[in-house]
């Protein structure tokens, strides 16, 4: 087999023996074997001693896309002086049929073979016939015939490029069979229960296969939108409030917030109440005070609840309800500091 490197084309090589002779390679049987395939085969049968390989590397010119449409149907510079007629043309003419690229090419390369002259802007041919050798050399080249002498003007005319060939020579080795077994790769319940496994070939462990892909787990949208808000609020100087602290106190939970005590989501089938510690006693007696004025006459704009609010029920503890519990206690945190401005 042969591969090349850069358009890694495979093709099977027909020979008797393992030296490779043939310079002119055959195509694979139809359907042929798959690049890859081919490549896996022979990886598989050398590592299991089938087949030893034996890399030859050579050097190859082949046709640029330019070059094979001059090999199927004619050089530029022939299908120029073609379309001179006898009595002549003028440059702007042949640049109109031609293009002034395509045109510019096969000029120079038809009065290299002075195949045509020039007279007063026009274009005249001085042979009757031309021979196409550009478009037969294109073909030795196309057939694997080495021409080192015209390589260079191929070239310069950017009509060939260099390719790095591959070559696999296999021949049988120690382990060579017709039909390769199966190997086993695990002892089953079967092959212990039959005595099976005795008799049983192992597949060799390949300690540079890679395991099995992880199942990882992935960020959940919101989750992603909430941490993107996060840190647009850090950024502009904001800090987080604790929130780590989820049992509350009734006061900061419902009183402070100016909940009145006989609020229905205070009932013990709206809340989680706690047993042990069952109540608190590290309330600021100062602002308990207030909030308890609020609630039972009013204050700063309110007329109030009017009834007679409880100190007991205020000191309940109970798993927290809302973050703004949080909120409640950071106020009143923040309004005992003697100057307060946000962080810069």
């Amino acid at each position: 087999w042969r591969r090349r490197s850069r358009r890694r084309t495979w093709r099977a090589r027909s020979s008797p023996t393992s030296t490779p002779t043939a310079r002119s390679p055959t195509r694979a049987p139809s359907p042929p074997i798959k690049r890859l395939r081919a490549f896996h085969i022979i990886e598989s049968t050398v590592r299991h001693g089938v087949v030893p390989p034996q890399d030859i590397t050579r050097e190859a010119w082949v046709l640029t896309d330019e070059a094979k449409g001059y090999a199927a149907g004619g050089s530029r510079e022939v299908h120029l002086v073609a379309a001179i007629p006898p009595e002549g043309a003028s440059r702007a003419a042949l640049k109109e049929e031609f293009g002034d690229v395509v045109f510019d090419i096969a000029r120079k390369a038809a009065a290299k073979n002075k195949w045509i002259r020039f007279e007063r802007g026009i274009v005249l041919r001085t042979v009757e016939d031309t021979t196409d050798e550009m478009q037969e050399l294109l073909k030795r080249v196309e057939n694997g015939e080495v021409v080192p002498d015209l390589i260079k003007e191929l070239k310069r005319r950017k009509l060939v490029t260099k390719e790095k060939v591959i070559w696999y020579s296999l021949k049988k080795g120690p382990e060579f069979v017709v039909k390769r077994k199966t190997l086993a790769t695990d002892v089953t319940r079967e092959h212990l229960k039959s005595g099976d496994w005795k008799d049983l070939e192992f597949k060799d462990y390949n300690y540079e296969a890679q395991g099995q892909p992880i199942a990882i787990g992935y960020s959940q949208p919101l989750l992603e939108v909430r941490e993107a808000i996060q840190n647009i609020f850090l950024e502009m100087g904001f800090s987080e409030m604790p929130t780590n602290m989820f049992v509350e106190s009734s006061f900061w939970n419902f009183d402070a917030l100016f909940q009145p005590q006989q609020h229905p989501a205070r009932d013990s089938h709206d809340t989680f109440f706690l047993k042990a510690p069952a109540t608190t006693t590290q309330l600021p007696d100062d602002y308990l005070e207030k909030v308890k004025q609020v609630h039972q006459s009013g204050g700063y704009g309110s007329k109030g609840y009017g009834y007679d609010w409880k100190r007991d029920e205020a000191e309940k503890n109970l798993l927290r309800t809302h973050t703004t519990a949080v909120s409640a206690r950071m106020l009143y945190k923040l309004a005992q500091e003697e100057h307060f401005a946000p962080n810069s």
